[in-house]
């Protein structure tokens, strides 16, 4: 006969507190131990002196034990003859002053209090759970331990905090696991991967790991040490942008490279193209491939698809030992609507608002994030917390801050809701995205945030106490948009558009910007970079390459997606990796051959990146011959050397073309776009030119150049 009058809320699978249950409690006279096993024939308990005592059956799996003497505490059980320890021996232990912080949206390390963490407990070694659900009512962990039987390990709520806990002794790290809620009200069941979870299976399954503490020994600490005091504002930066799951993959059966394959091919690669950094897109785990990780369901793990955590550590710290910066693509703008994942959590919109009309992103259709909400914002705040510190990460590039400022982002007249103001700001949003700022400058030295924000939101990368965003830097969409449309012309139409070309500078400095020739622009039936150029194929080669110079020699930070500076013909597709195969072929090979030229030539030229958010460092030469579509400009360093950069954008040689310079000295060519080593003509000027004090262009000497047809000089002071 069941004895306890709460027993009937356990058998339910409704029971919240089930330490008032289970586990062992004083009666009048003695003690009584209660375990619930529903599927379980038999279970026994240790008592003092090694003796065992069995539990009686008294109906639908519970089971009691009555003595006149405690079992030692933390008791042991053999359950169908397996020895273990009692979950319900462990009663919560709350963790005060973190949950006050989470619940106030502070606690910025949340993934250390909330999810599956190990630690011991009274000497025994297990994992506590804890998870946020305060609408439901009962959760419990089930997993491989104990046949993802909701009613075998429901755990304790923590009072109003909306947390909850309970602590599983010698659970192996590996365990699968996953939380079942009960929802308060209709009583439905869902089936809920944990938002804290740092690892999960193999997609497309979808269960969380349980995780070993880190055994990695990082060897990045002088890296670190230079990082804090980095003056990044003037020191040179080029990108790459790289997907990890197609730059390379395994012949002939496609498999993924894993980290530390990338470490052994990636890091020697990037040091020889003489880039700065590297940004991943992202590598949080998520369960559709074609998102490319922008689609995130594990706000904490690192993809299983090449590895675990520690692999992807060992990728990072290779990287930095070989001094280049890790750039991690972060998406706290929204999430996918799976029902296993974040969506509609405990039964209610907790993640994400129940107001429809800022709860579904039109473009894409999935969740926003309700930044308003003070846990969400611990939450949010706390996986950015966790990739810098956890994982050394150099920087976070925000994808898609335009979809969180804008209520109104993508959406028709009476589809969003006007703020406290009537405006279409998203206030929360904004705070969050400060306090994100502020956290990341405040805590991790020298650490950069990048945002993709696609309007003239003003003062996006200025500090947040002159009323900016806090962001270090800001893609230039407009520059990208306008460089590719000219570029796209035809050459005989480009004096139409010189514009487009000459129109950036006059915003250039109000933001620290980065220039980028990004993913976006190669996906969706755009083509690639190469596809874009105009003409037959040595003029649409000379175009790209004349693209990549304008670029670097531009003022701007920089950026370029894999497979640009191959030449790469076709779109990138995320399935397949880079076409390498195309460096047999001449014109691809002096395309990467120019590419790496222009990458180290801008890391130790101060004139073509120090000055890059100063327009001290730049001047036009000449940005009004529109007829020639030529552009000549200067570069200056804070020390005032600088570089002279001319471009022709027509096929049309242009001799005897006089450009003013600074000084009447000799000038050597350092790139020549036609060189012959590129792919190109080999129409130039013989690698030096000397000026003389001739006036020309408002500059006080001037020089005679053959200008190569569709190229880009770089010239230089002897």
């Amino acid at each position: 006969m069941i004895s306890h009058p709460a027993c009937s809320a356990l058998l339910a699978a409704r029971e919240y507190d089930p330490f008032s249950v289970l586990g062992l409690h004083a009666e009048e006279i003695g003690w009584c131990l209660r375990v619930f096993r529903p599927q379980s024939a038999s279970v026994a308990v240790a008592l003092a002196g090694g003796k065992w005592a069995p539990l009686t059956a008294i109906g639908s799996g519970l089971f009691e034990w009555h003595g006149d003497t405690p079992p030692p505490c933390p008791w042991r059980l053999c359950i169908d003859g397996v020895e273990q320890h009692d979950a319900y021996a462990f009663p919560p232990q709350p963790p005060a002053d973190d949950l006050f912080l989470f619940n106030a949206g502070r606690l910025h390390q949340a993934w250390r209090t909330l999810g599956a963490n190990l630690v011991v407990r009274d000497g025994v070694a297990g994992v506590c759970f804890r998870v946020w659900a305060p609408n439901a009512e009962r959760v419990s962990v089930v997993g491989d331990f104990n046949a993802w039987d909701g009613r075998v390990h429901p755990m304790a709520t923590l009072g109003v905090s909306g947390v909850w806990e309970l602590f599983i002794p010698e659970l192996p790290t590996g365990a699968l696991y996953r939380f079942e809620i009960r929802v308060r009200g209709s009583g439905a069941l869902r089936l809920k991967a944990d938002p804290y979870a740092r690892a999960f299976e193999y997609r497309p399954a979808t269960a969380c790991c349980v995780t070993a503490s880190p055994v990695h020994a990082w060897g990045d600490a002088e890296w670190l040490r230079a990082r804090a005091t980095r003056d990044w504002l003037h020191a040179p930066m080029n990108v790459y942008e790289l997907h990890a799951g197609s730059w390379r993959r395994h012949i002939p059966d496609g498999r993924f490279y894993s980290y530390r394959e990338l470490a052994s091919h990636l890091v020697p690669y990037l040091r020889e193209m003489g880039f700065t950094h590297v940004e991943f897109m992202p590598l949080m785990e998520h369960p559709l491939d074609e998102s490319w990780g922008y689609q995130c369901t594990g706000f904490f793990a690192p993809t299983s698809r090449f590895g675990g955590a520690d692999d992807l550590r060992f990728l990072i710290d290779a990287l930095h030992q070989a001094n280049i910066g890790v750039i991690l693509d972060w998406v706290p703008g929204h999430f996918p609507a799976d029902d296993w994942a974040l969506a509609h959590f405990d039964g209610t919109s907790l993640y994400e608002h129940e107001d429809p009309r800022q709860k579904i992103h039109p473009d894409w259709g999935t969740h926003v994030f309700n930044y308003g909400r003070n846990e969400v914002r611990s939450f949010l705040l706390s996986s950015a917390h966790y990739w810098l510190s956890e994982f050394h990460i150099d920087g976070l590039r925000v994808d898609a801050v335009a979809s969180m400022i804008y209520l109104d982002y993508s959406r028709k007249p009476g589809e969003w809701t006007p703020n406290v103001h009537g405006g279409r700001e998203n206030l929360e949003a904004i705070a969050f995205l400060r306090e994100l700022n502020e956290m990341v400058h405040g805590q991790f030295p020298g650490a950069l945030t990048i945002a993709e924000e696609s309007t003239a939101w003003p003062m996006v990368s200025r500090p947040v106490w002159l009323g900016g965003l806090g962001f270090s830097m800001k893609w230039n969409m407009g520059w990208m948009s306008d460089t590719l449309h000219y570029m796209r012309q035809d050459p005989v139409h480009r004096r139409y558009h010189h514009n487009q070309l000459t129109f950036g500078q006059l915003y250039a400095y109000t933001e620290n910007f980065v220039l980028p020739l990004s993913h976006d622009e190669v996906v969706h039936g755009k083509g690639s970079l190469l596809g874009k150029m105009p003409g037959d194929e040595w003029q649409r080669f000379a175009n790209l390459r004349l693209l990549l110079a304008y670029q670097m020699a531009s003022p701007g930070k920089k950026l370029l997606f894999m497979g640009a500076e191959i030449g790469q013909s076709r779109e990138w597709h995320a399935a397949e990796e880079l076409p390498w195969h195309l460096l047999q072929y001449p014109l691809h090979a002096g395309v990467q051959r120019l590419s790496r030229d222009l990458n180290h030539l801008y890391l130790n030229t101060p004139a073509l990146h120090e000055l890059d958010f100063s327009g001290e460092g730049f001047a036009w030469i000449d940005c009004h011959d529109a007829d020639q579509s030529i552009l000549s400009w200067l570069r200056r360093a804070r020390d005032g050397s600088h570089a002279i950069v001319v471009a022709n954008f027509t096929p049309v040689p242009r001799y005897g073309y006089r450009l003013g310079v600074p000084q009447a000295t000799d000038y050597v060519e350092r790139i020549n776009s036609d060189s012959a080593l590129y792919g190109g003509s080999d129409l130039g000027n013989g690698g030096r030119v000397c000026a003389e004090p001739l006036p020309w262009m408002g500059q006080p000497a001037s020089m005679e150049l053959i200008l190569p047809p569709l190229a880009l000089l770089v010239l230089m002071p002897a």
